[in-house]
């Protein structure tokens, strides 16, 4: 179920870009997704190539700290960290800022290389996503194309382990469309001008995501 208070965001994010009009649809429902898997203590993972990978790693840091509204940590884990250490738990009660966990799959060097050179480079974050990804998480693959295969690995490997799958792509949707629970084909298939689009969209599902979990 949608969560009528978070209209705003949807509204303003279709005001200023009227194009997206086509996606309304996939765009609430992907939403909808991300949130069930925070609701039940899952965690977003993200992928992609390129252009894609800053989106991936972009996405992850609105998430795992504040983005538009403050995120303080509970009453009672601010006594426990002053209770600790009274000089620097009162800091860090002060300055922590709450998470909803995401994992860029993008963004472990030593892990990634190792198993390119050792074993298979198209299996760089299908490998990652076996690894932390649990049932009730969400895979986030990030494809202009739809068919990027190290991303298409990785969603067959998030199906085995019953992850929900949300594509974020170009208009194509490409093999990425058939695979995913759901699919949000930006609508142009120039690759700088999808990641365009990209933008827009993960910011709205991070607004929405931080106003549901701690607005007030």
């Amino acid at each position: 179920m949608f969560d009528i208070r978070l209209q705003k965001h949807v509204n303003l994010l279709f005001k200023r870009y009227p194009a997206l009009e086509v996606i309304k649809e996939d765009f609430i429902d992907a939403y909808i997704i991300m949130e069930e898997c925070y609701k039940n203590e899952g965690k977003l993972l993200v992928a992609g190539n390129g252009g894609s990978a800053a989106d991936s790693e972009h996405i992850v840091g609105e998430l795992m700290k504040r983005f538009n509204s403050p995120r303080p940590v509970s009453k009672e884990f601010a006594r426990k960290l002053k209770s600790i250490d009274p000089v620097r738990g009162k800091a860090l009660s002060e300055n922590l800022e709450c998470s909803l966990m995401a994992v860029p799959l993008v963004a472990h060097e030593a892990l990634s290389t190792a198993y390119i050179n050792d074993v298979d480079g198209l299996g760089v974050f299908a490998q990652q996503l076996f690894g932390f990804g649990r049932p009730g998480d969400v895979f986030l693959g990030i494809s202009t194309s739809g068919n990027s295969k190290n991303i298409i690995n990785a969603a067959i490997v998030a199906k085995a382990l019953d992850i929900k799958i949300i594509g974020l792509t170009g208009a194509g949707g490409g093999e990425l469309a058939h695979m995913a629970d759901i699919t949000v084909k930006a609508p142009e298939t120039e690759t700088y001008m999808v990641q365009e689009l990209h933008l827009p969209i993960y910011h709205c599902w991070c607004l929405m995501l931080e106003d549901k979990f701690f607005g007030k």
